[in-house]
């Protein structure tokens, strides 16, 4: 398949800047792939699609504050730090993006906070955006972190074009997130609600969590046109002998496997055996999902509404089918349905 395949004429107002007064009161499409139907619902509706003995698998990662403000030593010119990964707990090191990129050299240090409370130090160049800061910081690692939380800020994506404000720390996560290591959050949790997975829980429905640290890889734009060339940042990801035994437990009882959002479905498609179960699974993936592709865990998918050409929406079309997703695209477009962070949701069956 080609990149221009995946472009769609997607108005601005469609993009939500703002959360839903409640979790699960978005609207949901539902997409069926037998019947090749769309029906138009709300998400508190989904628990009519499931019943008893089927599985939900979460993405249990938690997005952490990690973007800061900063000054250059000397100049004090100004300078945003995006944490991307801790690369060493010991020495203080970590993955970072810089902007303005061109102001900042190996040796300059950035301060951070009005007491000047966080020092860092640059120590390499990785790419022409991407740095290697060590933080100067004596006190203990739960103090660093401590510092960290009260000057960062919840990472919303730029694209939204607003302040980050107090009830983005809350939005901005799901409610089972435990896990911390995230940049990015798994938006197609963002639609449950405690009273919901307990309406679930209550029809039999089990939930499997795992872990998968959504990265900024997700909103990086694909430049060639030959997705087979693409090449995906790696995440870190986690599978636990008691997700596993929840899934294959499911499949071996032929009930459904309900994938919650394309990190949960990319860490289930890494996990996966010859047989079709999944494994525990400790380290990184870099995997990327695109049409035509054969799942082999996942019965459903909640997905939201994606950008035009990003790798979610070319996984969500090997899933659902390009042709039908691109007809759900379409109508979701004319119903004027809500696209990406905080917008509507699409289950596919």
């Amino acid at each position: 398949m080609k990149l221009s395949q995946f472009k769609f004429n997607l108005p601005n107002e469609l993009i939500s800047n703002y959360p839903s007064a409640n979790r699960d009161e978005t609207r949901l499409m539902v997409v069926n792939r037998r019947t090749q139907t769309i029906e138009h619902k709300q998400f508190r509706d989904i628990i009519d699609y499931f019943s008893d003995g089927d599985v939900f698998v979460l993405n249990d990662t938690k997005v952490f504050p990690a973007r800061l403000y900063g000054e250059k030593e000397k100049t004090g010119a100004k300078i945003e730090v995006f944490l991307l990964r801790e690369l060493n707990r010991e020495s203080r090191l970590w993955d970072v993006l810089v902007d303005p990129a061109r102001k900042i050299r190996i040796g300059n240090k950035l301060y951070f906070g009005d007491d000047d409370s966080l020092v860092a130090e640059v120590i390499d160049n990785t790419t022409s955006r991407g740095r290697t800061l060590r933080f100067l910081f004596d006190g203990p690692y739960e103090e660093f972190k401590k510092t960290i939380q009260r000057l960062g800020e919840t990472p919303l994506p730029k694209i939204h074009k607003r302040a980050v404000e107090p009830e983005d720390e809350d939005r901005y996560q799901t409610i089972y997130a435990k896990n911390e290591g995230a940049v990015a959050a798994p938006t197609a949790g963002l639609h449950f609600s405690r009273e919901l997975m307990k309406r679930l829980e209550i029809k039999g429905v089990h939930f499997a969590e795992i872990t998968l640290h959504a990265g900024l890889g997700n909103f990086r734009n694909i430049e060639v046109e030959d997705l087979t060339k693409h090449k995906m940042d790696s995440e870190e990801m986690y599978v636990n002998e008691k997700a596993v035994e929840i899934i294959n437990n499911t499949k071996d009882n032929r009930a459904k496997v309900v994938a919650v959002g394309t990190t949960t479905m990319k860490a289930l498609e890494t996990a996966v055996t010859i047989s079709g179960h999944v494994k525990t699974y400790n380290g990184w993936t870099n995997k990327f999902i695109f049409p035509p592709y054969d799942f082999t865990v996942a019965d459903a998918l909640i997905t939201n509404f994606h950008l035009p050409m990003s790798s979610m929406m070319m996984m969500v079309a090997a899933f659902a089918g390009y042709d039908l997703l691109i007809k759900a695209y379409k109508t979701a477009v004319e119903e004027k349905y809500k696209f990406f962070t905080y917008g509507d949701a699409m289950l596919i069956i």
